[in-house]
């Protein structure tokens, strides 16, 4: 086991969490999302598996749900009833299948998977089906990805409230976007090495790669497009609440900075989400207070592009160029060529499987929906289905309705969880979406339920840990 600086500091900052008030425990974790490419340690008995900063930061943030609000919160997200109880039932049916599948359809059938070299970067390779340390990788994420839905919801129920979601959305986006401002100067100054500490994780590095003349944006990710993923998750969320008139100075710039690096960050993923998010946005505009000045808006593109087209021919055809070599001749890149192979292969896996899945871990694909059918099968997939369409689905009771910012916040979650739906169905490779994907989910599950509930006996728990702040809150 090898740590990283930034594991030593997560450990500083997860005790320190254990004795602050619980809503830090909740800002850290959220903020914690950003870091995708920062490893906390390195497993060399996985082959040098690296175990990310929110994954080590989220053993803190159970300890501190679980001290201010007992285990009877936690476990009440998978009542039957709920929506954590389609996410308890999906994690269940995979690790069944990282367990057995890899076993009983031993070399029927051949997949993409992680090969992890210690000292070395990991690369994906074309291996006969079998059990691997990937089978034990992603079902420890996907424990991880449950723990964080329930330990989220739990922390709602005991809030009441979502102005700890939108302070986490702000935060998390200004450290997102800062560390987008540092890849860009750290560039063009040759001092890379000083975002070094952010890189550490052991996978392959993409980030000094550039594009019709641009720095492709990778920030604290590996690469760009893993960066665009979750910045599109932040815009649209940010978005959202700006629409909604939510502290609307802040969100505005915000969203207008998150916009601005999708579209630097050059990635072809991003454009299409930024794509498929906006529909939803601007129709939102359009019932809401800024119909107007959207309309205004859409209305002025065309004669934009036009007038560019007309005296500007040299800077239309140079970005003609960068777009036919970013989205439209994608397909005939090296990446693209790969990626094809890759969900030729998962398709391959799914059918020689009989339709059962080789197993969780067990495959790659460059899209989630060939990832959920080549790892768990139909019958996986259609639990995934039924989990977000109920998270999708969730509306606050009637009764509860009265607060304009939870209304605000759950709107924003939602899109948010759809927007990573968007990019895992354009580029996702593996199972695990990330944290960020499981606390918008929990997020929405528990505000989405009625306040009453989260004061009823049967959330309460039978015991539970404090802290010495929480027992001097309770007996002032």
């Amino acid at each position: 086991m090898h740590f990283q600086i930034m594991g030593f500091l997560t450990l500083v900052l997860g005790a320190a969490a254990l004795y602050m008030p619980p809503v830090w425990s909740f800002l850290l974790i959220f903020v914690s999302t950003v870091f995708g490419s920062a490893a906390a340690f390195n497993l060399s008995g996985l082959g040098g598996a690296s175990v990310l900063v929110p994954n080590l930061f989220l053993v803190f943030f159970f300890i501190r749900v679980l001290m201010s609000c007992g285990e009877g919160r936690i476990l009440a997200a998978f009542a039957p009833s709920r929506i954590g109880f389609y996410l308890l039932a999906l994690t269940v049916f995979g690790l069944v299948t990282a367990v057995f599948f890899p076993r009983l359809f031993q070399g029927m059938a051949e997949t993409m998977i992680v090969e992890r070299q210690v000292g070395a970067r990991s690369f994906i390779a074309l291996q006969p089906l079998r059990f691997s340390s990937n089978n034990i990788t992603q079902s420890v994420y996907a424990v991880g990805g449950l723990l964080c839905f329930a330990c989220t919801f739990a922390w709602f129920r005991r809030e009441g409230i979502a102005t700890s979601l939108v302070t986490a959305l702000i935060v998390t986006t200004v450290v997102d976007l800062s560390f987008a401002v540092a890849d860009i100067i750290t560039y063009y100054s040759h001092t890379e090495w000083l975002m070094s500490f952010v890189h550490t994780a052991n996978y392959a590095l993409l980030t000094a790669s550039e594009k019709g003349g641009l720095k492709r944006i990778s920030g604290t990710f590996p690469e760009a497009s893993a960066f665009a993923d979750y910045t599109l998750v932040l815009f649209a969320a940010v978005s959202s609440l700006w629409l909604d008139g939510v502290r609307k100075r802040i969100t505005g710039i915000l969203s207008l900075a998150l916009l601005t690096s999708l579209l630097l960050s050059t990635s072809a993923t991003a454009l299409v989400g930024v794509a498929a998010i906006m529909p939803f946005l601007l129709i939102r505009a359009i019932r809401g207070r800024h119909a107007l000045a959207i309309t205004l808006g859409a209305a002025a593109l065309p004669l934009l592009a036009v007038i560019v087209v007309v005296a500007l021919p040299d800077l239309a055809t140079g970005l003609h160029d960068f777009l036919d070599e970013m989205v439209l001749s994608k397909a005939d890149s090296q990446s693209g060529r790969e990626r094809f192979m890759w969900n030729s292969v998962a398709y391959e896996s799914f059918v020689n499987t009989y339709g059962f899945g080789a197993g969780l871990g067990s495959a790659r694909a460059s899209s989630f929906v060939l990832v959920l059918l080549s790892n768990l099968g139909v019958a996986g997939t259609a639990i995934f289905v039924i989990f977000s369409l109920a998270v999708v689905l969730a509306r606050l009771p009637q009764h509860d309705a009265e607060r304009p910012e939870d209304i605000a916040a759950v709107r924003a979650a939602k899109l948010g969880f759809f927007a990573v739906l968007v990019t895992a169905t354009i580029s996702g490779t593996v199972y695990d979406l990330g944290l960020t994907f499981y606390i918008l989910a929990g997020s929405v599950a528990a505000l989405t339920l009625p306040r009453a509930l989260s004061r009823s006996a049967q959330a309460a728990p039978a015991f539970r840990f404090r802290s010495s702040q929480d027992a001097a809150q309770a007996h002032s």
